[in-house]
């Protein structure tokens, strides 16, 4: 077994995501009736037309990039007749990826993960007042000295490596102004580029534990199966398949370091050479180029790319 599937994380969201496939495929129109009504909301109807201001918010983006990953998921099996417990060896998702990882392996039923993404993003919203947090990427890098940056730039605020998402590529969470000083002291130790992030929160960091705390108490009221293909967790870069050690991983994945890179070399080293992710956006497809070229990476997402990818499983 060579293949696994990746699922994104936010900001890989766009007005019109799912569209297409909601027009092509009952299946997704059924996964995107039951998020709907699971949120007693007309995401879809957000998802398809925006407004983008809406869209973006943590609260949407989150269940929404869920329900198009989830989408493309439904179809390849119900319509294309892929099998995932035979066809594919792991599963694994960035950030808010990892709850379309496990829907997707049905680990968590399609509400639940639609309800429990829509409670994250608000916790996660919440944790922060506006303007106190903030995310800066730092290109050219590694994880060792962009910690080391974080630790400098601290002063007795919080600055935390939130994504180690490889080919050079560290995000750093925490408070503003501590963010602010990392990015001087990456230009001083040479770092080639570091960027303020347009995020609404400082995700992956210290400063999320009241949403981490929430997401313990949201978790213990949902039932987490056996997955059917083990999950690559974010915060261990490890295999994991026990449902009491997924929702603990789920917690601390909310204040913890993403590990990607690490979770890509993790499959690689367990014999996938083919990454597929599913959704929307063309995010993890681009990262794993980076982290590693004997690795095949493809992004499905449209009806034109289902029929492409079926035709070569």
């Amino acid at each position: 077994m060579t293949r696994a599937f990746v699922f994104p994380g936010q900001g890989s969201q766009a007005v019109g995501m799912g569209k297409e496939l909601a027009l092509a495929f009952a299946t997704a129109r059924d996964v995107f009736a039951e998020v709907d009504e699971a949120l007693k909301q007309n995401l879809s109807r957000l998802m398809f037309e925006g407004p983008e201001s809406d869209l973006v918010l943590t609260e949407n983006a989150q269940p929404a990039l869920m329900a198009t990953s989830l989408a493309v998921a439904r179809v390849i099996e119900k319509d294309g007749g892929l099998d995932l417990k035979s066809h594919v060896a792991f599963v694994a998702g960035h950030s808010l990826g990892e709850y379309s990882a496990l829907a997707a392996a049905r680990a968590i039923n399609l509400s639940d993960a639609a309800r429990i993404l829509k409670r994250r993003g608000v916790a996660m919203q919440r944790a922060v007042p506006v303007g106190v947090g903030a995310m800066a990427a730092l290109l050219g890098t590694d994880i060792e000295a962009a910690r080391a940056i974080a630790k400098e730039a601290e002063q007795g605020e919080v600055c935390d490596a939130a994504n180690d998402n490889g080919g050079g590529q560290i995000v750093l969470s925490g408070h503003k102004t501590a963010v602010e000083r990392a990015i001087e002291v990456a230009a001083a130790r040479g770092v080639k580029r570091a960027i303020m992030l347009p995020v609404s929160a400082p995700f992956h960091c210290a400063l999320m534990k009241p949403a981490a705390d929430e997401m313990q108490e949201a978790l213990a009221a949902i039932t987490v199966s056996e997955p059917y293909v083990p999950l690559i967790a974010n915060v261990s870069a490890a295999a994991v398949q026990d449902p009491s050690t997924i929702k603990q991983l789920l917690v601390e994945q909310v204040t913890g370091l993403v590990r990607w890179r690490e979770c890509v070399l993790t499959m690689k080293e367990q014999g996938v050479h083919e990454l597929v992710e599913l959704g929307a956006g063309k995010v993890l497809a681009g990262l794993t180029k980076r982290i590693d070229r004997e690795i095949t990476a493809s992004s499905i997402g449209t009806p034109a790319e289902i029929e492409a990818f079926l035709k070569t499983k």
